[in-house]
């Protein structure tokens, strides 16, 4: 059967934006101080978006949940990097980055897309987690949540795409982790239909992956050490969103704008010249996790 692609891209993007009223307002809610900021854009080539951002709240310094639906030409050049075929093409996808002011409660990424390039569509996206002082529990829920997501799609997926994630979000120049993974996914080789039933399944499971810990950690009291430790690990996640991050370059080569795409860079970071934490301590328990991928729920 063939695949009605406009059908198709009006769900997803229907989806995306009801999935951002859905997690805007939950956030608010856990917040429970300030709400958030929505700008509407337009794209000069074709297409915009809606960025939706919290800043100064409660639990979250600082939060971004921005959907767009952009279509037009690429430029020659990057057009060959991507997977599809010419320069036309379709992308619609939400994409969220959480920097908690509590440096006991992780950060958190989530996107989730879809493109068209000439005869080619695909679906891609995933989450991951980022803390800043590490409890296992937490990580085992999140990977846990999403591992179920997956197995009521494939068994295969979760293993896959879990590998998948601590490859990408790998900080070659660091050789250490941006944090403790999660998903990561692109073009899962599936029919469309199915593909989009995996993406909606995965995306629904990212506030019960996440809210749990945020609930749990986010009155846990913390010293100064502990915020400037959060500060210097924020510049981690600073260097993989502008060297690495191909979600930021596609934003920025499609002259998407700006200002939502580097919404995801938290807005407090320092860097100290070759520092290291104190060997035995917290922080270095972290870094040594960082050191090597871990198995957190047995798959």
């Amino acid at each position: 059967m063939t695949v009605d692609l406009e059908t198709l891209k009006k769900q997803m993007a229907d989806h995306i934006h009801a999935l951002q009223d859905e997690i805007c307002g939950a956030l608010e809610r856990l917040d429970g101080k300030a709400r958030f900021r929505e700008d509407h854009w337009k794209r000069p080539g074709g297409g915009g978006g809606r960025s939706r951002v919290l800043e100064e709240g409660a639990f979250l310094e600082k939060g971004g949940v921005s959907t767009s639906v952009v279509f037009g030409e690429l430029e020659e050049a990057f057009a060959g990097k991507l997977q599809g075929e010419g320069r036309t093409f379709w992308a619609g996808g939400l994409s969220l980055v959480l920097h908690p002011r509590n440096p006991h409660v992780p950060t958190v990424h989530a996107n989730y897309r879809f493109i068209h390039q000439g005869s080619k569509a695909w679906f891609g996206g995933g989450a991951d987690l980022t803390p800043y002082y590490l409890q296992e529990e937490d990580a085992v829920h999140f990977h846990r949540v999403h591992k179920e997501a997956c197995d009521r799609h494939d068994p295969a997926y979760y293993p896959r795409y879990k590998k998948a994630c601590d490859q990408y979000f790998h900080l070659r120049h660091r050789d250490e982790a941006r944090g403790v993974g999660g998903i990561f996914f692109e073009n899962t080789g599936e029919a469309l239909e199915r593909e989009f039933a995996f993406v909606k399944d995965v995306s629904r499971a990212f506030l019960p992956a996440y809210l749990p810990i945020a609930e749990r950690r986010k009155d846990t009291p913390y010293t100064e050490a502990q915020r400037a430790w959060q500060e210097l690990r924020r510049g981690r996640y600073v260097e993989f969103n502008l060297v690495w991050d191909r979600g930021t370059l596609f934003g920025l080569e499609t002259k998407g704008r700006t200002e939502s795409i580097l919404m995801s860079l938290p807005p407090v970071v320092r860097w100290r010249y070759d520092y290291h934490p104190e060997p035995g301590t917290e922080e270095a328990r972290l870094v040594e996790v960082l050191r090597r991928p871990r198995d957190w729920v047995g798959a």
